[in-house]
């Protein structure tokens, strides 16, 4: 079945989705991030084919997301973030926030995140990168930008 292609859509939030609008790319993303870096660390921990996943890792590598660094002679690659990546895992953190807050349950979040530069346990929260003050979607105005469809 053929996917649409959202990369040429004037919206951010379309071109993101192109990159890792399918399932499966956020937890290749997560896998990567938390130090599964071989395809069969990967396909472990998902379950999931060998097929999508070096589809999916086929696609992020094209979109400049995660880098493929050969480990061996054979050749045998482990995946890491690029920089941009490691800003989408930025983005999948927002998520934890909000899945830890509305769908965690009783049990209550399966991962906690200690902020480096205190030492507390913490979440993200979006705050304006100008004056620092919280930033949620009733705080903000949508202004036409220069890439604004016409």
């Amino acid at each position: 079945m053929q996917r649409t292609d959202f990369s040429r859509m004037a919206c951010s939030i379309a071109r993101t989705l192109d990159v890792i609008g399918e399932p499966w790319s956020p937890l290749i993303l997560r896998d990567i991030w938390v130090g599964f870096a071989r395809f069969e660390q990967l396909q472990a921990d998902l379950g999931i084919s060998r097929k999508v996943l070096t589809e999916r890792l086929n696609h992020l590598v094209d979109r400049g997301v995660v880098e493929r660094r050969p480990y061996d002679a054979r050749p045998r690659y482990e995946y890491v973030l690029t920089d941009k990546g490691r800003e989408l895992v930025d983005v999948l953190m927002v998520m934890v926030a909000w899945g830890d807050k509305h769908l965690a349950g009783e049990a209550g979040p399966p991962v906690l995140y200690r902020h480096q530069a205190c030492g507390e346990i913490s979440h993200v929260d979006l705050t304006c990168a100008h004056c620092g003050k919280p930033m949620h979607a009733d705080d903000v105005e949508l202004l036409a930008g220069p890439g604004a469809a016409a």
